[in-house]
């Protein structure tokens, strides 16, 4: 795994790495692959660009990663159905 590969890597990139202990502890309590985490905070980042946070960021973060956690997850498990 390259150091473009790493969580550390996509959280620092996004202006997110703030909160990687926040995401570390999410991932392993609910059981998320480091794939389905890094396809998550970049939605997450995706999402910060339309939609900033305007009054409590890590509250905002923790709300919005563990909704990407899921579409990241469904987005993957319908990329390797179709994929054969």
């Amino acid at each position: 795994m390259g150091k473009g590969d790493s969580l550390e890597y996509y959280f620092a990139s996004t202006g997110f790495y703030d909160f990687l202990p926040l995401a570390l502890d999410l991932i392993s309590t609910l059981g998320f692959s480091q794939q389905e985490a890094i396809e998550a905070i970049c939605k997450v980042f995706d999402k910060a660009r339309r939609y900033p946070p305007t009054k409590n960021r890590s509250a905002w973060f923790l709300v919005v990663f563990k909704e990407k956690l899921f579409e990241a997850r469904a987005d993957i498990i319908s990329f390797r159905k179709t994929k054969g």
